[in-house]
């Protein structure tokens, strides 16, 4: 067990950054409560259970798993006692509405097959692109991905680099510099999707993705990335932890320039020496901070931020086992950049998508009975400050529509096969997780709202308050939103025990 250091710190919300947060400053001996709104923890990484089979609500994709590793060595502890990760391949199949398929892996003879197949010209151009997200990801990732950017000399002393890398591009205008194919344009593109960020407009510095995948793989936690989450919960409780889950945080209370105490909807109400909050950015400010000058005047700032989409879900279980399908499939539209632009500038329900495929039980069977399969498709759209749709009346239209392309493009029969479905809107983003506009991965990921210019992981006033998670630096997925957490709990141990 870690020696008490005798300071206390509360963590609100329980996703994968405030629990890695929170077995951070646990295990360097502060005593650490999480608290959790919902019936259990996870924040975006909820899942729920349905006729036999297992439904994961969040992120599904793991990269990086030492950076999870990592939180449980801080104490000698092996993460491998808690969770078994087994390895995806290919890490995402491709599918284009012509009937092209691209397998995209780190198996990189099979990868150059892949890619000489739509252009061999692109080969050589695909290698020079690796080698800039090689460059990229060492001063994004290695270097600032988990350093806190509290003012703008810190934003400044690391500009030159990124500058160098031509930040200021988009990853699809970086891509394109490389390579030819429109289509494998879209294949090394399309990532900054799964964190909220449109390719058109997000910073090249997001290839590091491409790196990042490539030396540490896609993994999938057995039983679901909800399974992942329970390991961190049995792993920070074994180090002393406390949670408290099921109990809405309804206030943070402040004393001069101190967040001093926290309160929840069961009347619940603790001192804590620090308090950070896991929950989304603005209902952190805007709700829980209500009524100080702080939390007035940094949501009304965030208020003029962009946030990032959010998402349409439909899960579904169904009768049969599909081996031809893998664990991920992107099945793209017939409109690329027009697509983004409905979602991301427009804010139109557009009649085409681009799915993003889950499939768990081709590589885990665990998660669905017996000779059944357990799927999700995601796809992107405009939240709900730009798209005002009755998502009572939409849904279920939506829902058939992504299940009829299914149906079209893999599994014929889908309709007669379905043994279970539900679908999940933004409007269920905005009830279940307090999320801004329904945004599914809080600020959008753009140069503008990153590092010094995103949410600060120790607030700039109340000097015991800090910020975990996809709205502060560096952002959204799980490498990022964990990076997050070790960014913060530097900040927290140094001033608190230091």
């Amino acid at each position: 067990m870690p020696e008490p250091t005798g300071k206390t710190a509360c963590v609100v919300g329980s996703g994968f950054g405030g629990l890695a947060l929170a077995i951070r400053l646990q295990s360097a001996g502060i005593a650490t409560t999480v608290i959790e709104a919902r019936d259990k923890p996870g924040g975006r990484a909820y899942f729920w259970e349905r006729d036999g089979f297992t439904f994961d609500a969040g992120p599904t994709v793991i990269t990086d798993p030492d950076c999870l590793r990592e939180l449980w060595a801080l104490t000698g502890h092996d993460m491998a006692d808690d969770i078994e990760i087994m390895p995806v391949m290919p890490f995402y199949r491709l599918n284009w509405p012509d009937g092209t398929n691209f397998d995209y892996s780190n198996d990189e003879e099979q990868l150059f097959r892949e890619i000489a197949e739509l252009n061999p010209g692109d080969v050589a151009g695909y290698q020079r692109f690796l080698e800039y997200a090689e460059g990229v990801y060492e001063e994004g990732y290695v270097k600032l991905g988990h350093v806190p950017f509290l003012d703008f000399k810190s934003m400044m002393k690391a500009a030159p680099a990124l500058a160098k890398k031509q930040a200021w591009r988009s990853v699809y205008s970086m891509v394109s510099s490389y390579v030819d194919n429109e289509k494998l344009r879209e294949a090394l593109s399309f990532h900054t999707l799964l964190v909220g960020g449109n390719p058109m407009k997000t910073s090249s510095i997001y290839a590091l993705i491409h790196k990042l995948e490539k030396d540490g793989g896609v993994w999938w936690a057995k039983g679901g990335t909800n399974r992942l989450i329970a390991a961190m919960v049995t792993h920070f409780e074994r180090i002393g932890g406390t949670m408290r889950v099921g109990d809405p945080v309804t206030r943070i209370h402040t004393l001069g320039s101190k967040a001093s105490e926290v309160e929840t909807h069961s009347g619940f109400k603790q001192r804590f020496d620090a308090v950070a909050s896991n929950a989304d950015i603005m209902h952190s400010y805007k709700d829980l901070l209500a009524g100080t000058k702080r939390g007035e005047s940094y949501a009304k700032s965030l208020s003029r931020k962009k946030f990032s989409p959010s998402l349409f879900v439909v899960h579904f279980g169904i009768e049969g086992t599909w081996p031809g399908i893998p664990h991920h499939m992107i099945l793209f539209g017939p409109r690329y950049k027009g697509l983004l632009e409905d979602i991301y500038d427009h804010g139109v329900l557009p009649q085409d998508f681009s799915i993003y495929l889950h499939h768990p039980s081709v590589t885990d069977p665990s998660v669905a009975p017996e000779g059944m399969s357990t799927f999700y498709a995601l796809v992107p759209v405009a939240h709900m400050g730009k798209l005002s749709v009755d998502w009572e009346e939409m849904g279920p239209v939506l829902e058939k529509r992504i299940l009829d392309e299914i149906e079209r493009r893999l599994i014929p029969d889908l309709h007669g096969r379905i043994k279970t479905k539900f679908h999940y809107a933004p409007r269920d983003f905005a009830m279940d997780l307090n999320a801004h506009k329904g945004s599914a991965f809080s600020l959008e990921p753009l140069l503008t709202q990153s590092a010094f210019f995103r949410g600060h992981n120790r607030d700039d006033v109340l000097d015991n308050f800090y910020l975990v998670g996809a709205g502060t630096h560096p952002g959204a997925g799980i490498p990022g939103v964990v990076g997050s957490a070790k960014a913060t709990a530097g900040l927290m141990v140094e001033d608190l025990v230091s």
